[in-house]
């Protein structure tokens, strides 16, 4: 403090008036560190605040938006906000306290990951394309076919099938796209054949505006994982949005089940 602020004799200390000033002035600051020391716990400690969401698109609009709607109902003082993750976003930079990456397989092993759940996909393509071109009746018949390409998921245009041994076939087309979305509403226009997991198609398929193809060929199935950058001081708001996504994945919807009803 550049003062003196205690007084010594050989038989005792005292305070000088610097000294008192600062004890006077130090049992305020201690209190209102408490107090900041307080708001902090609650705030790693409590479920409320703020959490940020990566997605991909479809599966943000018609599944985790159903999940968010029942997770702020059960905390109602927790703000979630969802973006869209393509895969591709540095959780860190983008803030993001959680993010679904949906993919054969996590390409970055800098994250921690949580695996939810498997997302079979299936092939499909509408009743007036199938009139028009025919059925594909094998695997090597869709290289004949005109075939909507999603340039992140198989950017050369190489669709999987789990089959012993595994197969695998290069498609083209005429129409490509980043946006799942736009592929499938290619495929309902009759432009052409897609490959789309199933909880993306699962209502059309119901509805008979798509048909799934090629009822003995499964193709290759996806991994859906929620991935977080650190378990360390993780915020009670996000671990229990962790929580709560590990408990829906526990009851799997009918559309993760939709390859053992196929095989």
């Amino acid at each position: 403090m550049g003062a003196q602020l205690l007084k010594r004799t050989s038989k005792q200390v005292a305070l000088t008036e610097a000294g008192a000033r600062v004890l006077e002035a130090g049992r305020d600051l201690l209190e209102r560190y408490e107090a900041i020391e307080g708001e902090v716990r609650d705030v790693v400690d409590l479920p409320r605040g703020a959490i940020r969401v990566g997605t991909p698109p479809s599966f943000g609009a018609y599944h985790l938006m159903r999940l968010v709607a029942q997770f702020t109902h059960r905390y109602p003082d927790i703000e979630v906000t969802v973006v869209h993750d393509d895969g591709r976003s540095d959780l860190v930079a983008e803030a993001l306290d959680l993010s679904i990456r949906i993919a054969p397989s996590l390409e970055d092993a800098s994250y921690v990951a949580q695996s939810l759940l498997k997302s079979p996909q299936v092939v499909v393509a509408a009743p007036a394309y199938l009139k028009a071109h025919g059925r594909p009746a094998t695997v090597a018949d869709l290289a004949r076919h005109n075939c909507l390409v999603h340039i992140i998921k198989s950017g050369a245009g190489v669709w999987k099938f789990a089959s012993d041994p595994p197969r695998e076939i290069r498609v083209r087309g005429t129409v490509r796209s980043n946006l799942g979305d736009a592929l499938k509403q290619g495929a309902l226009l009759g432009i052409g054949i897609s490959l789309h997991p199933y909880y993306m198609v699962s209502d059309e398929l119901r509805a008979g505006t798509l048909e799934a193809l090629l009822p003995g060929c499964v193709p290759e199935e996806l991994d859906i994982n929620v991935v977080f950058s650190t378990r360390r001081n993780m915020p009670a708001r996000v671990r229990h949005l962790l929580e709560f996504l590990k408990e829906w994945s526990r009851h799997p919807p009918d559309w993760a089940l939709a390859t053992v009803r196929t095989k």
